[in-house]
């Protein structure tokens, strides 16, 4: 019994069904590989590579982190100098 079916468009593109999507894991930016197995083909993920949004998203959960003014950024930057090499004696 077939998971799913998909058409081809006059482009040469096939949606990929959500229950297909659900099992592979995948989604918009994500890389699908076909490789030939004698009469069948196999599509599968391409692993270990990540789209910009992906890694977006590990970066930043909870969305973009809160803007900081350069002064900010400077006191920030040396109260970790001072933490990091002074040994916290400052």
């Amino acid at each position: 019994m077939a998971l799913a079916t998909s058409k081809i468009t006059a482009q040469g593109q096939i949606s990929v069904p959500i229950e297909v999507r659900r099992r592979l894991g995948v989604g918009p930016g994500s890389v699908l590989e076909w490789k030939e197995d004698g009469q069948n083909l196999i599509v599968q993920r391409v692993g270990k590579k990540y789209s910009w949004d992906d890694i977006h998203k590990m970066l930043f959960p909870d969305g973009p982190p809160k803007r900081r003014s350069l002064r900010e950024l400077k006191k920030a930057r040396e109260t970790y100098i001072l933490e990091r090499h002074a040994l916290g004696r400052y």
